[in-house]
């Protein structure tokens, strides 16, 4: 049975994208997900930003990355407050995604100041939704279309890491700044770091840490 403290779930889908950045037209995505995308998932099963935030201090891949190749419809324009024709704003692209991806997730509930004497509570509510599969919206594998399923790590069958080691360079640890509390709407601010991965473990680093990069406008 899950105790409080770090808490782990395993996850897996049909397809996910995890899109590297630096590729603007295209979609193509990094071979594993991104704490960013880890963090995602914790928050569409439980989340109180004025309370706490998720801190994802491990990935787990589960199965070897497996590329494959889909033409996708994007729409390339935002309505705005006014209306848009669809099949003006419709483009056709290419997506290289991953294929059947499973991870163990691994994350920590970091209370703001303040709420610190609700961890084991904050810790329990967690509990019980994940082991009841309740979920604020769908959990998502980097694109919305591609839904995550989960379950808690003590309820999933046995499985271990596969022996995958790769240096992918720089990956987007963050869209957000996770380092201050986050009210109704979060700030953005990108984040990077250069993960390790080894048998197929990456060890996620705490976004105070050095070695995460805060990219700063201009």
């Amino acid at each position: 049975m899950a105790t409080p403290g770090p808490q782990a779930i395993r996850v897996w889908g049909d397809f996910a994208c995890f899109t590297r950045p630096e590729l603007k037209a295209e979609r193509f995505s990094y071979p594993f997900i991104t704490p960013s995308a880890a963090r995602g998932v914790f928050d569409a099963i439980y989340a109180k930003p004025p309370q706490f935030r998720w801190q994802v201090t491990r990935i787990e891949i589960l199965r070897d990355p497996t590329y494959i190749g889909l033409r996708r419809n994007e729409v390339t324009k935002t309505a705005g407050r006014s209306s848009i024709d669809i099949e003006e704003a419709r483009a056709q692209r290419q997506t290289i995604a991953l294929r059947n991806p499973e991870y163990r997730l691994t994350a920590e509930i970091r209370p703001w100041p303040g709420h610190v004497g609700k961890q084991t509570a904050l810790e329990q509510q967690w509990l019980r939704r994940v082991r009841k599969g309740k979920c604020f919206h769908q959990p998502y594998l980097g694109c919305r279309e591609f839904a995550c399923f989960f379950l808690p790590e003590d309820e999933a069958s046995p499985a271990t890491p596969v022996p995958y080691s790769d240096d992918v360079g720089f990956m987007l640890y963050d869209v957000f700044d996770l380092g201050r509390p986050q009210g109704s709407r979060a700030a953005a601010a990108i984040s990077l770091f250069r993960p390790e991965v080894t048998g197929g473990v990456i060890e996620v680093p705490d976004y105070a840490d050095a070695r995460v990069l805060k990219v700063k406008e201009a």
